[in-house]
């Protein structure tokens, strides 16, 4: 008698039916959890994503969600603390804080890319020395270089010097003394001078991230538009000055939310309550749209284009905030408010090289101090920027070590009077009577200012012609795009313009970078050179923290009053508006990656 077939047939429907059961679970489970997209704005146009060739902020806030430098910044602390991300540990440093040491920590990988072979590529401690080395090749123009210089690598500048004399390209496989893989995960640094407080360097993700040689090989002069790094995020989409779309990586090790926040700090304590132990990235793809003008960035906010509404424009500032706080109609929408001082400073700074307004001759400090003493800045913090800022009396960003409440100087004085009788005391007169003055050799006097094509400049520019107008100066503004300004800046193709200057740490030295010879076309855009000043940088750079140190800074801000190459305005109060779904949202003084660190709840 032959066996039935039946008791087989019915165990394998069975067992298809439990299979199409588990697709069909698996499907409906996909089909629950939505992509996570967080949308946010710009509202000033990136210029590149190669690390080694971008000095603005808009770049700079794209690139440490792709690169990741060996230490970051807690994300709950407060005061700064930096910790480990892609090192073992903190760095070992000798005695006299000129050798420092560390580790890579193993099975960190970049994201795939066609430069890498179709193999897995993992991080070494190569990848950092050819990441700051990059800045020292002459034929990539770095606007880092002369800040990367000011740390005194050993053999860094002479590898550059060798590359110039020989007009040969830099040599990336000579070995540099200062500047060394020791084998695959150990990485160590020689400084010329002590730098006590150079781990901070080494938490610059945004310019001093992990880098594959295999990757700038591969692109050539268009690696800027193919960034691979191995942070949380890649590249999907780049349509310039418009929309930049970058997706999770893949690649991404698996990193944990974590963060140490003080005790009596309640709001980190819920964060850190909150998403403790969630993997990082927590959303799927992040939307960055560039949207200038500050009506449509509104609107777009209000009509939920956007998630986060960064720097709640000063024109809706009243709308939004009145009197500091959430606005009702917000309120009932769920919106959640984040506001606070930033660690930045705005000034308006002079070509130090310019025949008008540059020079150190008495007629020309005379003229920049009746400039800076004609505009009227707490009226521009009033009618402009709507009472979301604070008069600044130095270039020195609130937060850092060196920033004084109580400093007071003629560089944050407005007092036209006096500033008449300067022009008057040292020759600009009206010669001709047509009530403009000109130079003290009797030659016309236009001030060529330069200001950004947008509507905030537009107002600024109103305020200046305003109040050079109550001293008889002519001003004829020079109108570009803002990439377009930093680079004429970055030649010393100006005369007069003003520029936000953001401390990414809380060492205020990065301000009196602005004054250091040394880094004239990098971070010294007045070009402002005194042999007194480079010598004093120095040895505050050297300095541990410290009474000696806070002293020198203080005799750093009375030269900078002196010279006036730079005439600081004023200080942002910031104030951020994220929608009811954004979780985790919460603005750091320093650094600017935080995608990866909120979450946007979605609705199945």
């Amino acid at each position: 008698m032959k066996p039935s077939l039946r008791p087989t047939l019915l165990a394998s429907l069975r067992r298809l039916a439990a299979l199409a059961l588990g697709l069909a679970a698996l499907c409906t489970s996909a089909a629950a959890a939505p992509e996570k997209v967080l949308r946010v704005a710009f509202r000033t146009a990136e210029t590149s994503f190669d690390p080694s060739q971008i000095n603005d902020l808009y770049s700079r806030t794209v690139t440490p969600h792709i690169f990741e430098a060996l230490y970051e910044y807690d994300p709950l602390a407060k005061p700064a603390r930096i910790v480990p991300l892609t090192a073992t540990a903190l760095p070992e440093h000798s005695g006299d804080w000129r050798v420092w040491t560390l580790q890579v920590r193993p099975g960190i990988f970049f994201a795939d890319d066609p430069a890498f072979g179709g193999k897995p590529r993992e991080l070494v401690a190569q990848d950092y020395v050819y990441a700051i080395s990059r800045t020292a090749d002459p034929r990539l123009k770095s606007p880092q270089w002369s800040y990367v210089e000011s740390f005194g690598f050993v053999g860094l500048a002479e590898a550059r010097q060798r590359a110039i004399a020989g007009k040969q390209p830099f040599d990336y496989d000579a070995p540099i003394e200062g500047l060394r893989a020791l084998g695959r995960t150990t990485l160590q640094i020689t400084l010329r001078e002590p730098r006590p407080r150079f781990i901070e360097f080494l938490a610059a993700s945004d310019l001093f991230g992990g880098f594959a040689r295999e990757v700038a090989e591969y692109y050539g002069a268009s690696v800027g538009e193919h960034p691979v790094g191995t942070g949380p995020f890649k590249l999907q989409s780049w349509k310039r000055a418009s929309k930049i779309v970058l997706v999770r990586n893949p690649q991404y090790r698996e990193r944990l939310y974590d963060g140490e926040p003080a005790a009596g700090d309640a709001e980190g304590q819920a964060l850190l309550a909150r998403f403790k132990g969630r993997r990082l990235p927590m959303v799927d793809k992040v939307e960055v749209a560039v949207i200038e003008q500050a009506q449509p960035r509104w609107l777009a906010f209000l009509n939920g284009e956007l998630d986060v509404l960064e720097w709640v424009p000063p024109e809706f500032i009243n709308l939004a905030a009145p009197g500091g706080k959430l606005a009702p109609f917000l309120a009932k929408r769920g919106v959640t408010l984040s506001r606070g001082p930033r660690a930045d400073v705005y000034t308006t700074f002079f070509n130090m090289d310019d025949p008008l307004v540059g020079g150190y001759t008495p007629d020309k400090v005379a003229l920049r101090r009746a400039i800076g003493l004609a505009l009227d800045v707490e009226r521009e913090i009033r009618l402009v920027h709507r009472g979301q800022a604070r008069l600044a009396h130095a270039t020195v960003a609130p937060g850092t070590r060196a920033h004084d409440p109580a400093f007071r100087s003629a560089m944050g004085e407005y007092n036209p009077n006096r500033a008449r009788a300067l022009l008057d005391l040292y020759g600009y007169q009206d010669v001709d009577g047509d009530g403009w003055r000109e130079r003290p050799d009797g030659s016309p006097l236009v001030l060529p200012w330069s200001i950004a094509d947008d509507q905030r400049d537009r107002q600024i520019a109103e305020q200046v012609q305003r109040d050079m107008q109550t001293l008889g100066l002519k001003v004829q503004f020079k109108v570009g795009k803002w990439p377009e300004l930093l680079r004429a800046a970055r030649a010393g193709q100006f005369s007069v313009w003003h520029v936000g200057l953001q401390s990414a740490s809380p060492d205020s030295i990065g301000q009196f970078q602005r004054f250091d010879s040394t880094q004239i076309g990098g971070q010294n855009m007045a070009r402002f050179k005194r042999p007194e000043f480079d010598a004093l940088y120095q040895q505050i750079s050297r300095l541990p923290d410290g009474a000696e140190r806070d002293a020198l800074f203080l005799q750093a801000n009375r030269i900078a009053a002196v010279w006036m190459p730079y005439k600081p305005r004023f200080s942002t109060i910031i104030t951020d508006l994220m929608q009811p779904h954004v979780k985790g949202y919460r603005r750091h003084e320093f650094w600017q990656e935080w995608w990866h660190r909120v979450d946007v709840e979605t609705t199945p």
